[in-house]
């Protein structure tokens, strides 16, 4: 409701304006002289026209926006209108967009999704729509983004890329989406006020690919020193972005102050008292202020009072307790939560606290320090595991339906959508449901489109949908027309990579061709699952049923896209057939055996890299670019890179990256990781395999960290445009595998 009443107080300031442009934007005749309340437009539907010019600029004069007052119902889209004349109501501007998605998706039969679309496939005039349909939210929020986005998305993305990616948010139903860009701000300016210099601050806080991780309390100056600049810089884009979503009717949601300071805040705060949170996967942590002693309130009071100038008005703030083993110490963890709520209803009354649903967090104890009616738990596990009883176990507070469908943004293909489309409505009917929105929380975005276009759905659907018939019209939509075999394509990727069960993992497995190289490697990712989750054969079936495809579908970038990703997924699982057989050559001291073998994994790694490269959302060089672009001189651009780099690699220095098992976390089959981090170890590798069997000797060791680390510091520059002809390398895909 908080969100709703921000949004009808910001109105009531803009209709004396609306009265007078109403006519002109939606299509809507004022009131005679203008003035009469009731013809007055509820909201400006603006932002949404120009989210559809950008999103849609061929088509969008053929749309008129209405915007209309939301019902204690919540959120709805309606839908009409003739042939070239379609009409959307909505209760926001991004609802009208949400109605806009759904018009494209349900009536002209296209897609735009994250990433790749079809809307090439329009026709000049589009359809008209029979009758009215009408879809009405079946939660109140509809959350995205996890924690760790920004640094495994692309901390050093531009305004224009978060833009477009908030657009498709909103196409999709999004209403709530976490902004961290710029969270170090208010701590920066904040903490100047209580004994800390700015240089001091500076290094205190990581570089942007790595203050996810800060902001969860569990490390600090990785990547740094940040400049100046560079916090004024990113303070102002977070602002920039904060400001679309407001102008869209959506939350954003920002960070909140729990009590993460640097280090000797109490030797420099008398009454002040920290608790030492010890290390998180090989990192110190920062310490916690104790919420319920006096300073919290100053210090809290002040990060608000900052981050309100730079980053306007929010009802909903994030914050974790004691996140991934913190430990509260003496401290009663009741009265600190209690205080932590406090301090953030001082300065937003009536704010939302959202947490994490991760692990054992939120605890029973935590919760039973708050206002629960107030709190928001966006659950990272309902599609994990079996047996879950978030109603019982959370005691009635509201919570959303969450997955973490990649970790590290892995470039792996599929997602548990059974357990979706079995479980949500379940959940939400229960007599005792305390389910209020969902949770789109995959640690990367801007990979796996079915997945995000299925789950956003889910909250926009009165009754529970059918996953079979739901991926065959994504098929028919995805490319822009109804064709057998891209049904059959994804017809087996459904019983494939996005047939996931609970019980154990949320996420596919990753590649064995970006893991460290060993005769036993079972997973990239110290956390990553360590067997096939599917049968394999599905992906490579669907491979062949995709390039059978109509040549005139063909040339849709969502084909294109899909056609490099399921390839790329059919290699990939070839890995996990080879190795097996080449450990098998060596140990039986097969020479020529394991070199046959050898050749085939490193050709595939080879083709691997052409593959990837022929699409640019698989090229490392933009990432790289990126980095280096927020750079103001040639020291700060070297430092930006090395935290772009290590994030995907090494992750951290040698004790996190190999004792905390961080290293590879991040593991993606991008042109550039896989020609010059993961196939020349796998090279190397073989090599001195090759002359152990070749000798009788044991094989020469090799610092794999210290190979990693020396790319991480490097500073080639990779392509930022595709080359190759993807169709034709996936073609060479399907020869490679003996496709039929």
């Amino acid at each position: 409701m908080g969100s709703r009443l921000i949004r009808r107080c910001r109105n009531t300031l803009v209709v004396a304006v609306l009265a007078v442009v109403t006519a002109a934007v939606t299509g809507v005749p004022a009131p005679p002289g203008g003035t009469a309340s009731a013809a007055v437009p509820p909201f400006d539907p603006g932002p949404a026209r120009a989210g559809l010019e950008r999103l849609l600029p061929s088509r969008a004069a053929q749309f008129t926006l209405i915007p209309v007052e939301e019902p204690d119902s919540g959120d709805y889209f309606s839908v009409s209108g003739r042939a070239g004349a379609i009409q959307v109501r909505g209760t926001s501007p991004a609802t009208l967009l949400t109605g806009v998605g759904w018009y494209l998706e349900r009536v002209a039969g296209v897609d735009i999704g994250w990433p790749g679309d079809s809307v090439g496939r329009l026709p000049v005039t589009l359809p008209a729509v029979s009758g009215t349909v009408t879809r009405s939210a079946n939660v109140p929020h509809r959350y995205a983004l996890n924690d760790t986005d920004e640094g495994y998305s692309g901390a050093y993305r531009d305004f224009a890329s978060y833009q477009r990616d908030i657009d498709l948010m909103a196409l999709h139903g999004v209403n709530e989406v976490f902004v961290p860009t710029g969270a170090e701000y208010p701590y920066y300016r904040a903490l100047q006020g209580f004994g800390y210099d700015a240089a001091e601050l500076r290094a205190w806080i990581p570089g942007p690919a790595h203050q996810a991780w800060w902001l969860l309390q569990n490390m600090s100056g990785f990547g740094g020193p940040v400049s100046e600049r560079l916090v004024e810089a990113r303070a102002a884009l977070g602002g920039r972005i904060a400001g679309h979503l407001r102008a869209l009717g959506m939350t954003p949601v920002l960070p909140g102050f729990f009590g993460t300071v640097p280090p000797d805040f109490a030797a420099r705060n008398p009454g002040a008292v920290t608790v030492p949170q010890g290390r998180w996967v090989g990192f110190a942590r920062p310490d916690w202020l104790d919420p319920t002693g006096p300073v919290f309130a100053e210090l809290a009071a002040a990060y608000y009072r900052v981050q309100r100038h730079r980053f306007g008005d929010s009802d909903m703030f994030k914050m974790d307790l004691l996140h991934e083993g913190g430990t509260p110490g003496p401290v009663d963890v009741a009265r600190a939560a209690e205080a932590v709520q406090r301090a953030l209803d001082t300065a937003r009354p009536g704010a939302t606290w959202v947490m994490l649903g991760w692990q054992n967090n939120p605890s029973a104890a935590l919760l039973s320090g708050v206002d629960r009616s107030r709190v928001l738990i966006v659950d990272g596990l309902s599609d994990r595991y079996e047996g879950l009883d978030r109603e019982s176990q959370w005691d009635g507070t509201p919570y959303a339906f969450g997955s973490i469908a990649n970790f590290g943004g892995h470039t792996s293909l599929g997602a548990n959508t059974g357990v979706w489309t079995d479980r949500f409505h379940a959940w939400l009917t229960r007599s005792d449901s305390a389910l209020r929105g969902i949770a789109y929380l995959p640690e990367g975005t801007g990979g796996n489109p079915a997945s995000f276009d299925l789950f956003t759905e889910l909250a926009w659907e009165p009754g529970p949908v059918d996953q079979r018939d739901w991926f065959a019209a994504y098929a028919a939509r995805r490319y822009g027309g109804a064709d057998p075999h891209a049904a059959a394509a994804w017809e087996q990727l459904r019983l494939g990579p996005y047939s996931g069960a609970s019980g154990t993992w949320s996420e596919p497995q990753d590649s064995l061709f970006t893991a460290r190289p060993s005769l036993t490697a079972a997973r990239a990712a110290r956390w990553s699952p360590t067997a096939m989750r599917y049968e394999a054969g599905t992906v490579e079936r669907a491979l062949s049923e995709l390039l059978k495809v109509a040549p005139e579908l063909r040339s849709s970038d969502a084909y294109r896209f899909d056609l490099v990703d399921v390839a790329r997924q059919a290699l990939t699982n070839r890995g996990r057939f080879l190795l097996p057989r080449i450990r098998a050559a060596y140990e039986g001291k097969d020479l020529e055996g394991f070199r046959v073998l050898v050749r085939e994994w490193n050709a595939a790694e080879e083709l691997l890299g052409r593959l990837v490269a022929s699409d640019r959302r698989f090229l490392l060089g933009p990432w790289l670019a990126d980095a280096r672009s927020w750079g103001a001189d040639e020291e700060e651009r070297d430092r930006l890179e090395y935290d772009a780099r290590s994030i995907l690699t090494t992750w951290a220095d040698r004790g996190p990256s190999e004792s905390g098992g961080l290293r590879d976390y991040a593991n993606r089959e991008w042109a550039g990781l896989v020609q010059d981090v993961y196939g020349p170890r796998w090279a190397a590798y073989f090599a001195s395999l090759d002359t152990a069997l070749v000798r009788g000797a044991a094989p020469a060791a090799v610092d794999w960290f210290a190979r990693d680390d020396a790319w991480a510091h490097g500073r080639q520059v990779y392509p930022t445009s595709p080359v190759g002809d993807p169709v034709a390398l996936a073609g060479e895909v399907g020869a490679a595998l003996s496709l039929s």
